[in-house]
């Protein structure tokens, strides 16, 4: 048993490393506590209060959220829009970023020139490319139309169509897929050989190889591509508020949520609404967020992990 007279010293230094640790994170702490958990905080009070930013949040209880799902019907359209965007918009985007990972995988002369091409959209600026698309979507002089009069097809108007609308944002997406390809890129490289080399002596053909060995090891990848792309397209809104000036057009087609929040809080200025709103999306980016990494067990396969 130790004497009280040789612990106390070890206390008092291991008391002084904390102290000093947390001098060292002091200003992460700091700038955590004020510009993150102090907005976090004041955004739920808010949701509970008529805010209009120049007078002072009055409480109204849960006045907002009963107006959000029983009297706003742009609510429900930009929700309906968003989740569009997530049920038609993701699924594609891993599809043909995954595609071209597997292009790109082939041990070919000039292949990092191709890696090159594909991933520079990527990097351009969201607002650069978004005023790219709008012209090349355009209608009348625009590329894509014109690439479609050649086959023989009628473009549609795309950015004027609320039927063409969501897919011209889709598409205009796909253009940028290089960003999720590198990663792609990198786990399609770190799958072993010998795992394909002992698939193909036991008759396994391209397709089962695909199957069997690569999606299962690339399946830890895909699981962070979907999650990151949940949370990306639940916030989608910089390329259609620049390609619709703000107005999520045609006839709301475009109106997708962080749109319509945006619009609530910085032009109506009403801030306890926005507020709301945005609390709305969080939990529902957390549920859909949970669902999948409830069922993750049932696909996802950890190299070492036993089962």
């Amino acid at each position: 048993m130790k004497k009280p007279e040789e612990s106390s010293p070890r206390r008092r230094c291991a008391a002084s490393v904390t102290l000093l640790g947390l001098a060292f994170a002091a200003p992460w702490i700091v700038h955590f506590l004020i510009f993150i958990a102090y907005p976090i905080g004041l955004s739920l009070y808010y949701s509970f209060c008529d805010y209009d930013t120049l007078s002072p949040p009055h409480w109204i209880g849960g006045e907002n959220y009963r107006l959000l799902f029983t009297q706003d019907p742009l609510f429900w359209r930009s929700l309906g829009n968003t989740f569009y965007m997530v049920l038609f918009g993701l699924p594609l985007s891993m599809a043909v970023s995954l595609g071209l990972a597997f292009l790109l995988n082939q041990k070919l002369r000039g292949m990092s020139f191709y890696r090159t091409v594909f991933y520079l959209p990527s990097i351009v600026p969201v607002v650069a490319t978004s005023i790219l698309w709008l012209w090349l979507l355009n209608p009348e002089i625009g590329l894509v139309n014109a690439g479609l009069a050649k086959m023989g097809i009628r473009g549609p108007g795309w950015m004027i169509a609320p039927a063409w609308a969501k897919p011209a944002l889709i598409l205009m997406g796909l253009w940028g897929a290089g960003g999720g390809m590198i990663i792609y890129l990198a786990g399609l490289q770190d799958v072993p050989q010998s795992l394909y080399e002992a698939a193909a002596l036991d008759g396994a053909g391209p397709w089962a190889r695909l199957r069997h060995v690569t999606l299962p090891m690339l399946s830890p990848i895909l699981l962070f591509q979907l999650i990151m792309g949940l949370i990306g397209f639940f916030q989608y809104f910089t390329q259609v508020y620049v390609m619709t000036n703000g107005a999520g057009g045609p006839q709301d087609a475009t109106l997708l949520y962080a749109l319509r929040l945006f619009r609530s809080a910085f032009i109506d200025f009403n801030m306890g609404y926005a507020s709301a709103m945005a609390w709305v999306l969080f939990g529902l980016t957390l549920a859909c967020a949970l669902v999948v990494f409830r069922t993750s067990a049932r696909w996802v396969y950890y190299a070492g992990e036993s089962r």
